[in-house]
């Protein structure tokens, strides 16, 4: 296996957080993992081969803890909104986490390597059910709530997986189509009650010793399996290793979240995405932060913003479509009671919901790019210029360059393909295979490049301009036109709320611009004819007259994906007539 690609981490130890000195805490648990990383960087030594982030990152945190040298906040805080709360400390989640695996091993009979679907909504015991994968090797496989028995079925076959846990609300579904998954051996529920055929969770590990020794893992072990968000076609099982999702961020630690042991980090993201193991999970406990969670069986502005004013959270991480949701609201009556910085991700941030967000709390909001396949690509890191529109610059374990359709690499300011360098050596952090799908494996790879689908312009300071996923690119009258500059100065007029912009067939013009635009309230009983030629025009003046919609479509809401994406392929194969 060729050895991960480190030469670009030159500037972790040049480059210093512009807001403090590095948190004398976390040097306790990397200082000697750093100086393996000097090495590395100077060539006298390889990435080590053995990697568990449950014993060599949280168990030294517990060490760490318990020698006093650590903040006394938790490491885990949990609510419901309902009074509810759970409180733990790394021991505690160490504790806990142990007798889970045990669960796991002895009463499952699940080994190294097996897979393990788990959809649960944001209670502890996913956090749990993680840790506990870790410590066996077991690959866990998340899935959000919201997935049909359809979706679910999808995903077991597809998996082969021979263990799932779920909620008692997702349980029916599962049952519905488990006859139909013959390699599913076990089912474990976390409820209060039981179920026929299912096995308790909650019940076993109250019940199992908390003695278990981790199993030692490769840095190329698989860790997590994720399902691609299916935003241009069927999902795609993504694997990352102990390496790429566990090892990656005692890389990159300084460059998005920047964290102490001090913070507290809220992520709201659903804990089938991504974004909920990075933002939720291994990226603060690295620092050994506490991680936030509101359990949240509905993103409502009111619970979020009252969330903020009660509790001491530092950062807030977010999809666009919840800083979308804040603005919409009078923010004059809430007061925060700690919240310094705000991150959003999963789809480009409109640059008039950062400038409400701006002027309404005073709080800029760090735009974060990045992918299932990859992590974080590019982010604005704190202290840094906040360009609007832009999505940052390349993370500091990415060569990320904008590229052609030959795979050369373009100069500032030309349009082309964002990809990262990935030959001759693969760069830690990239996903390992699409799992029994070589052929779109070897499709993400263009010459020295693995190419990510978006396309973007980067400037002469190296900042990134989204611009839209390849095939969302919009070509009429010979124009290339991307849907979210014409999305932005449509989301700038008071009178839309959500809008989603796709091509259009057109006899005379090959294909135009279309807009499917929800209302704000207050619009919503606005004369349409009126109000669609006032959005074309309010776009002729924000941006380049030859962008405006020719078409517009008022509608109730957008389709998207179980992580809140706008699946603009769904919109685009009905308007193309090939649904």
């Amino acid at each position: 296996m060729k050895l991960f690609k480190l030469q670009t981490l030159k500037s972790l130890w040049t480059l210093k957080p512009p807001e403090r000195a590095f948190h004398g805490h976390a040097r306790l648990l990397v200082s000697d993992v750093y100086s393996q990383y000097e090495s590395i960087r100077r060539g006298k030594q390889e990435i080590p081969k053995y990697f568990n982030f449950a014993s060599d990152v949280l168990d030294k945190w517990s060490e760490i803890e318990k020698a006093g040298k650590r903040p006394p906040n938790p490491a885990f805080w949990w609510i419901n909104g309902k009074g509810d709360e759970v409180k733990w400390s790394f021991e505690e989640l160490g504790f806990l986490s142990r007798k889970v695996a045990n669960v796991l091993t002895k009463v499952c009979g699940l080994q190294k390597g097996d897979r393990i679907i788990v959809i649960l909504p944001r209670i502890p015991e996913w956090w749990l059910v993680y840790v506990a994968c870790m410590r066996t090797g077991i690959v866990l496989i998340p899935g959000t709530s919201q997935l049909s028995a359809k979706d679910m079925l999808y995903r077991l076959q597809a998996s082969k997986a021979t263990c799932i846990i779920t909620s008692d609300t997702l349980a029916p579904a599962v049952d519905s189509v488990v006859s139909e998954c013959h390699f599913l051996k076990t089912k474990l529920i976390v409820s209060k009650g039981r179920r026929e055929g299912w096995l308790n969770l909650t019940d076993l590990y109250k019940n199992q010793s908390a003695d278990h020794s981790c199993v030692k893992t490769r840095m190329q072990d698989p860790m997590s399996i994720f399902f691609t968000s299916g935003t241009t076609g069927s999902p795609k099982m993504t694997e990352h290793s102990q390496g790429s999702l566990g090892f990656r961020p005692l890389l990159s630690e300084r460059y998005w979240l920047d964290s102490t042991p001090s913070d507290m980090i809220w992520c709201t993201a659903d804990t089938g995405w991504i974004l909920a193991s990075l933002g939720s999970l291994v990226d603060p406990w690295v620092f050994g932060s506490c991680i936030f969670i509101h359990m949240l069986p509905k993103i409502e502005s009111a619970a979020i913003l009252n969330t903020l004013c009660e509790f001491p959270i530092d950062m807030l991480v977010g999809a666009p479509t919840l800083f979308r949701m804040l603005v919409q609201n009078d923010l004059s009556s809430y007061k925060f009671k700690n919240l310094k910085h705000c991150m959003s991700g999963g789809e480009p941030l409109n640059p008039e919901v950062m400038e409400q967000w701006k002027s309404k709390t005073g709080l800029d909001i760090r735009e974060v790019y990045g992918q299932t396949e990859t992590g974080v690509i590019c982010c604005v890191f704190k202290g840094m210029k906040i360009k609007p529109g832009s999505m940052g610059k390349a993370v500091p374990l990415y060569d990320v360059q904008i590229i052609d359709k030959n795979a050369n690499i373009l100069p500032p300011g030309q349009q082309g393909e964002i990809a990262i360098r990935s030959k001759p050596l693969r760069p830690l952090g990239l996903f390992t295979e699409y799992v029994n799908n070589p052929k779109k494996t070897a499709e993400t790879e263009r010459g020295d490049f693995y190419v990510t689908g978006d396309r973007a312009i980067m400037d002469e300071d190296g900042y990134f301009q989204f611009i839209g996923r390849d095939d969302d690119i919009i070509i009429s009258s010979g124009y290339r036109i991307g849907p979210f500059e014409v999305e932005s100065a449509l989301i700038e007029h008071p009178a839309v709320a959500e809008t989603a912009v796709i091509s259009s067939p057109d006899p005379l013009r090959g294909e135009v611009v279309k807009a499917f635009v929800v209302l704000s309230p207050t619009f919503s009983s606005s004369d349409l004819e009126s109000l669609t030629c006032d959005l074309q025009e309010h776009v002729k003046k924000t941006t380049a007259p030859y962008k405006y919609p020719r078409k517009v479509e008022f509608v109730q809401e957008l389709p998207k994906t179980v992580t809140g994406k706008i699946k603009r392929n769904e919109l685009r194969k009905k308007e193309w007539g090939q649904m």
